[in-house]
């Protein structure tokens, strides 16, 4: 079976993305690390090893540490971009706390489908690069939220976007 064809449950999914975490950071994964940042019993641990080592992605013998196959690391960094990215969009656009946008994303990357994940990364990509969004417009956002009047909202974010455009240099265009 390919990583494509390949069905994971969200634990076994977890298993990959840790394991793949704490060779990341530590060089190896040992049960005992792989088990306390799960929260569960080494018993379960191996279990899942078993597991996933049946379906080819990780190398696992007792009393020896596991290492993902090239299967397993291709489906780890696949989680672990669906997790970046979704934690990107909670940080960067809707502005969440760090540890609340660390909890969802990990709740969310199992719920998500690839094809959402690969828009919502592309509309990350526009707004961090186009002219008409960026920081200010997500700050604009942030203004948005807080309390207040709606329309006084929109009018005070009008007036700076009108003195942005009076104050900024000329384009290349208005040159010509």
């Amino acid at each position: 079976m390919t990583a494509a064809t390949l069905t994971l449950s969200r634990e076994m999914e977890d298993y990959l993305e840790t394991i793949a975490s704490l060779i990341r950071s530590a060089g190896e994964a040992r049960v005992t690390d792989i088990a306390e940042r799960l929260s569960v019993r080494k018993p379960s641990v191996t279990l899942a090893l078993r597991s996933l080592a049946e379906k080819g992605l990780v190398h696992y013998q007792p009393y020896a540490q596991p290492t993902l196959t090239e299967q397993g690391q291709t489906i780890a960094k696949r989680i672990q971009h669906r997790h970046d990215v979704l934690k990107r969009f909670l940080t960067d656009v809707l502005l969440l706390r760090d540890e609340l946008a660390e909890s969802n994303a990990c709740r969310l990357e199992h719920a998500v489908d690839k094809e959402v994940l690969d828009h919502l990364a592309s509309f990350m990509d526009f707004v961090q690069r186009c002219p008409r969004g960026g920081a200010k417009w997500i700050r604009s956002y942030e203004y948005f939220c807080e309390p207040a009047e709606e329309p006084e909202k929109c009018e005070r974010c009008m007036e700076l976007a009108l003195d942005d455009l009076h104050h900024s240099p000329a384009s290349p265009a208005d040159q010509e």
